[in-house]
C-alpha cells in the first residue's frame, strides 16, 4: 500500500469500505450523511510505486487526478466511488482506463461547521451545501496500461517508454473532457468530442497531432474502419470512419496553427472549428 490511497481515503471515507464485502446501503450512508466506516483499514488495495495523486490547474477550475499503477486498485476505486448510486457491484470493462467523479468532500464540510456555534450548525449545513462546490471535488481516476490498448510494438516504442506516453495521453484525454462538459455543457458530440480529447492528449504527450496515431486508437485505416475504439462512441463505425479520417486532417491543420500552444488552449480552437 502506497500512501497516496491513505491520503485520499482522509478525505473519502468510502474508500475505507470493500465493493465485495459492502452494501450499497453502507455506501449510502458513508457517502451521503458523512458517517464513519466501520473500518479504517485499505488492506484491499495492492498499491503501486506508479501511484500519484495531484491536483491540476484548469480552464475549468482546479480538479484532482488519481493515478493508480494496478489494475485491481482501480477496478476497486472505480466501484466504490459508483457503489452509492449503483451499487458495488457494477462491473468496471476491461477497455475502461479512466473516469470523472465528483465526491463528498465530508472532512470539509465538518472543518467548516466546526467553526460556528452548536446551535446553529444545522442552519449553516443547509448554507453551505446549498452551494454544491463547497463540498463537492472533481476526481479524474486514471489506470496505467497502454493508451487505448495499442502495444508498444505498434507505436514502434519500448513498453515502458510507451506506457508513460500513454500516462500523459489518458491524463490530459481525461481532463479535457472535465473542460468541455464545464465550459461547453449544452455542446456534445460522442464522437467528435473524444477525437478532440485524444488530440489534446497526443499534442501533451508529443507536442503535435499525428492522425495516423489517432487512426490506429480508433481502428481506421486508409479511411476504413477495422475494428478498434470507435465503436464504442457510435453504432455507424463502418459509414463515418471516411469523413473521421478527413476530419483528423483537419485537425492537424488547426494545430499545427498554434505551434507553441499550451494543450488545454487549443481545446477552444478546436471546439469552434468542430462545433457540434
Amino acid at each position: 500500500m502506497t500512501q497516496v490511497l491513505e491520503t485520499l481515503a482522509r478525505d473519502y471515507a468510502l474508500l475505507y469500505l470493500h465493493p465485495d464485502r459492502d452494501s450499497q446501503e453502507d455506501y449510502r450512508r458513508v457517502v451521503l450523511s458523512g458517517e464513519e466506516p466501520a473500518s479504517r483499514q485499505l488492506g484491499h488495495y495492492v498499491g503501486s510505486e506508479h501511484d500519484s495523486l495531484e491536483t491540476v490547474d484548469t480552464p475549468a477550475g482546479p480538479v484532482r487526478v488519481l493515478t493508480l499503477g494496478n489494475r485491481q486498485d482501480f477496478e476497486l476505486v472505480v466501484r466504490g466511488l459508483m457503489a452509492a448510486k449503483n451499487g458495488p457491484l457494477a462491473v468496471v470493462p476491461k477497455s475502461q482506463g479512466a473516469a470523472t467523479f465528483t465526491v463528498f468532500n465530508w472532512p470539509r464540510i465538518k472543518r467548516h461547521l466546526a467553526q460556528f456555534p452548536e446551535a446553529e450548525r444545522r442552519a449553516e449545513f443547509r448554507r453551505f451545501t446549498s452551494v454544491k462546490e463547497n463540498y463537492t471535488d472533481m476526481l479524474v481516476v486514471l489506470s496505467r496500461g497502454p493508451y487505448s490498448n495499442v502495444a508498444a510494438a505498434e507505436m514502434g516504442l519500448p513498453g515502458e517508454k510507451w506506457l508513460e506516453l500513454s500516462d500523459t495521453i489518458r491524463r490530459y484525454h481525461e481532463l479535457t473532457h472535465v473542460i468541455c462538459r464545464r465550459l461547453y455543457p449544452t455542446d456534445v458530440d460522442a464522437v467528435r468530442d473524444e477525437l478532440i480529447a485524444d488530440a489534446i492528449g497526443l499534442y501533451a504527450a508529443y507536442g503535435r497531432f499525428d492522425p495516423a496515431t489517432e487512426e490506429l486508437f480508433l481502428g481506421i485505416r486508409d479511411g476504413r474502419y477495422v475494428g478498434g475504439r470507435l465503436e464504442n462512441y457510435t453504432e455507424e463505425s463502418k459509414r463515418l470512419a471516411p469523413s473521421i479520417a478527413d476530419d483528423l486532417l483537419r485537425m492537424k491543420d488547426v494545430v499545427d496553427a498554434q505551434p507553441s500552444a499550451e494543450p488545454f488552449a487549443l481545446i477552444a480552437p478546436l471546439m469552434q472549428a468542430f462545433s457540434a
